[in-house]
This record gives C-alpha cells, sequence and structure tokens, in this order.
C-alpha cells in the first residue's frame, strides 16, 4: 500500500471498532506456517485483555510545549506504550511499524502491516533503535488477530497482537488508555502522532522516536473533495492538516496519542496510510 508523502497536508482516519471486551469477538485469527496465528476469515474469538490498573500517565512526561516544524524528537520514554514492530530478514531484525501496548501483553496496530508470511517480535521500551537501552526488552508473538472485515482501502485497518509472555510495566514499558466507546473528540484538539517513520519522503528510518502535534479536523472539512472526500464517513477520525508535520513509512500502526481531561494519555487512532478512529462501534456489523 503506498504510504502518503511527508509533506502531505491532509490525515484522516477510516473507522475501526474499539478494542474493548465486547468487540473482540469481531477480531479472528488462524493457524498458519510460521506458528503465528494469522488469517482474517478463519473463525476464533480473541480472549479479552486484562484491563490495566493504571494506564497513560508515562514517568517521563512528553514535552507538549514543542511545535516544531517536520516533528521533534521525543523526551525518552516519554510515549511508553509506543512499540516497535519488527520482522525478521536475513538474521536481522527490522523496524516495520509502530504499535501500542494496552495490556501487559496485548499490542494495538494496523492490519496492513502484518504479513503470514513473517516471524515478528515486539520492541518495548524503546528510544533509539540502534543502542541497547536499559529498560528495553524484546518479546516474540504468540497470536495476531486481523479484523475479519479489513480491506486495503483502508477500511477496519487493525490488529491485535498477543505477546508470547506479559511484560512487566515499568518506567520505560506502560499501557495506553483506550477511550470511551464512541468517543468523538472536538475540532482542534491537540493530539501527538508518534513513530521511527522515515523522517522525510523516502528518507531514512529515523534512530529516535519522534513526535509531531496533529490537531483533530472535523468531518466537514475532511469530507471536502480537496481531502478524502467519499472515502471519509461520519464515524472517521481525521487530524493534522497543516502541510508540514506528516506520519511516513514506518510510523503505520503507531498511536494518534490524545490526553484525556484528567491527564491521562488515550490511544484514539492507529495509523495506517490514513488514521484508524479506536473508539467508533460502527464495523462491528
Amino acid at each position: 500500500m503506498a504510504e502518503p508523502s511527508c509533506t502531505a497536508a491532509q490525515l484522516c482516519a477510516p473507522d475501526s471498532p474499539s478494542p474493548s471486551k465486547s468487540q473482540f469477538p469481531h477480531l479472528q485469527g488462524a493457524d498458519n506456517k510460521t506458528g503465528l496465528r494469522f488469517q482474517p476469515h478463519s473463525p476464533a474469538l480473541l480472549p479479552p485483555v486484562p484491563p490495566a490498573s493504571s494506564c497513560g500517565v508515562p514517568s517521563f512526561p512528553p514535552n507538549l510545549s514543542a511545535r516544531v516544524v517536520g516533528g521533534d524528537n521525543a523526551v525518552p520514554h516519554s510515549w511508553p506504550w509506543q512499540i516497535s514492530l519488527q520482522y525478521l530478514k536475513d538474521d536481522t531484525w527490522r523496524h516495520t511499524c509502530g504499535g501500542t501496548l494496552i495490556s501487559s501483553n496485548f499490542v494495538l496496530t494496523a492490519a496492513h502491516c502484518i504479513s503470514n508470511t513473517l516471524t515478528y517480535r515486539v520492541a518495548l521500551g524503546k528510544h533509539d533503535l540502534t543502542v541497547d537501552e536499559e529498560g528495553s526488552l524484546f518479546v516474540g508473538v504468540d497470536t495476531i488477530y486481523v479484523h475479519e472485515k479489513w480491506n486495503s482501502f483502508l477500511v477496519n485497518d487493525i490488529a491485535l497482537i498477543k505477546l508470547a509472555e506479559p511484560v512487566e510495566l515499568s518506567d520505560t514499558i506502560q499501557v495506553a488508555c483506550l477511550p470511551e466507546k464512541d468517543s468523538v473528540l472536538p475540532q482542534d484538539y491537540s493530539c501527538f502522532v508518534t513513530g521511527w517513520g522515515r523522517l522525510w519522503t523516502n528518507g531514512p528510518i529515523a534512530d529516535e522516536l519522534q513526535q509531531g502535534l496533529q490537531p483533530v479536523v472535523d468531518y466537514a472539512t475532511c469530507s471536502k473533495s480537496d481531502w478524502w472526500s467519499y472515502m471519509v464517513t461520519k464515524s472517521m477520525v481525521c487530524a493534522g492538516g497543516d502541510g508540514i508535520i506528516s506520519s511516513c513509512n514506518g510510523d503505520s500502526g503507531g498511536p494518534l496519542n490524545c490526553q484525556a481531561e484528567n491527564g491521562a494519555w488515550e490511544v484514539h487512532g492507529v495509523k495506517p496510510t490514513v488514521y484508524t478512529r479506536v473508539s467508533s462501534p460502527v464495523a462491528n456489523g
């Protein structure tokens, strides 16, 4: 799937169900030759994600005053639920997508990041992908659940990864909160996209985790013909639009982080080419 230019003026989001207990049966999987469970159309129910005792409050607060053109290096470990999804090629693990830790053993990512021919692992507690860091770890994958109604037109572009073993939460590894079902953020609500995506179109993957401000854009604007037009429905969420800060290849699957009134951070979007809204129930049917 083609990724947008890093100077793309708009980012929007097709809809997907919130990964709440009541909605998990709509994510399905089956065995494949790699030993992972992956198959979007074979029936298997996803077990409930254990609730986190706390979520969305990093030990190292992010720098929210930064409004740097094109994004900026994040404060190390200020987005401790951000993970790097990596695949094995030629005996080397390579970053392919982002994701969000939502419990001690489940990660939220984008369906288009997943291939049933690859072997994956999840890197947690990372800031700089090129160095060994205290508090980081790598965990294998037990099961991958891809939304049964996902298609290449960005509809239901969401997947859940069950880790091979639960991880112990720490200052560098924490879980993000999930928004309430049907939660819709207002126009210009400040959110941040994070990831190790390419620093510019066709450029290198970032070594250090990047963050960029992405204000929410309302449906009336996002559905205009010079935005995403017919691709957008009222159940989608749009963010960005300044033509400067965008997410690129390698950011896919990562979170759109939005701070709730209580100060905790919620993941309201899963980044494919455009954002997938986490809170919507529309794709349940």
